[in-house]
């Protein structure tokens, strides 16, 4: 899903991005980020209890030997993501701070956590309804980049090139990434259906 900047300003809850503001930073893949994922999977269970139905690592961080922005990036599926007040306290209470609300988009949501701003690490959790396509779209790309590398390889480069430019905003250099992600997709057998629910 490609964003113009309008629409991505309109999807941040609270204080607006500035432009040009961060410089996307990609660095050589960092052995602990899988622990790390474990302790901020065991917050989330924790904040949430029944209602994590699926708390999966994806992203660049999740796959060994890929370079990836620092952040560690999170899947969650609760009942229906919709419903925000089953889940957004619990989740602000344990640290994560809702930024972004797209309700047109899957009824996606995402929290984040960053050092910059005083937390302990910096995460983007995801939140889907479960059964949502995205969300298994995001799993089957990782496990393909885990067993495939020349295709790791691929995305590896992409992103080393794309990280050199100068961008109006993070959100635009993961829409740059968006033709090759589809590509590799394609070959992964991701399902290009909606979410099963929204």
């Amino acid at each position: 899903m490609e964003h113009n900047d309008d629409e991505i300003l309109s999807h941040i809850v609270g204080r607006k991005p500035v432009p040009y503001s961060q410089k996307v930073v990609v660095v050589d893949y960092d052995p602990r980020w899988p622990a790390w994922f474990v302790e901020e999977a065991g917050r989330i269970r924790t904040a949430l209890g029944p209602d994590a139905l699926v708390v999966e690592h994806f992203g660049s961080t999740s796959v060994p030997g890929l370079p990836a922005k620092p952040i560690i990036d999170i899947t969650l599926e609760v009942p229906d993501s919709s419903v925000e007040d089953t889940y957004v306290p619990a989740l602000e209470a344990a640290g994560y701070h809702l930024q972004i609300r797209e309700p047109e988009w899957h009824e996606h949501r995402c929290f984040y956590k960053r050092v910059e701003h005083g937390d302990d690490r910096s995460v983007n959790l995801h939140v889907y309804t479960a059964g949502c396509a995205e969300a298994v779209q995001n799993l089957l790309f990782r496990d393909w980049l885990r067993t495939h590398p020349d295709d790791l390889a691929l995305y590896r480069d992409t992103k080393r090139e794309l990280a050199k430019q100068d961008w109006k905003f993070v959100q635009s250099y993961a829409d740059a990434k968006t033709p090759v992600i589809t590509d590799i997709r394609s070959r992964a057998g991701a399902p290009q259906t909606p979410c099963l629910k929204h």
